[in-house]
């Protein structure tokens, strides 16, 4: 009876680990977690004040009452009725959209445009390539029958 030795789970673990989606995951989340600081500034330095040129910069001060009256302590505790705070759900939104409009505009489509232009020099190369061995081939094709016509003409003359 031959015994298959399984793989021990220290050496599954260190397998995992060693996956290359693995640490790309862990990149992408330590560049996100930096990249989210300029989002964040981004949106507070420039677009926050661009809208409150509009409106207001807090909307969560917009309320509704759906049970009067409501009333609120200055901490932002409700002191009687039931209040829809939709302020703060617009003012979640926006920053939700604000983000990934910077995010789409100055990360996802220039890198897009970047790996398209890559993409095609890469295949301009490959046509080259392929074009150069193809005219090898058929100079090489030249030379044999060249050869081959003079080998003909040569014992012809016997």
């Amino acid at each position: 009876m031959s015994e298959k030795k399984d793989p021990s789970v220290w050496q599954g673990f260190k397998a995992f680990l060693m996956r290359g989606n693995v640490v790309d995951l862990a990149v992408a989340v330590v560049i996100g977690a930096a990249f989210t600081n300029i989002v964040n500034s981004l949106v507070k330095g420039i677009i926050n004040p661009v809208v409150g040129a509009i409106g207001t910069k807090n909307l969560d001060s917009y309320t509704s009452c759906l049970k009067s009256p409501c009333h609120m302590n200055a901490d932002g505790t409700v002191r009687s009725g039931i209040p829809i705070m939709w302020g703060s759900v617009l003012g979640a939104t926006l920053t939700f959209v604000i983000t990934a409009a910077v995010v789409y505009f100055l990360m996802v489509l220039p890198m897009s445009k970047y790996l398209a232009r890559q993409e095609a020099r890469r295949k301009a190369r490959e046509g080259t390539q392929e074009v150069m061995e193809v005219t090898e081939l058929e100079v090489l094709k030249e030379i044999r029958d060249a050869l081959v016509a003079q080998r003909g003409a040569g014992s012809g003359g016997r």
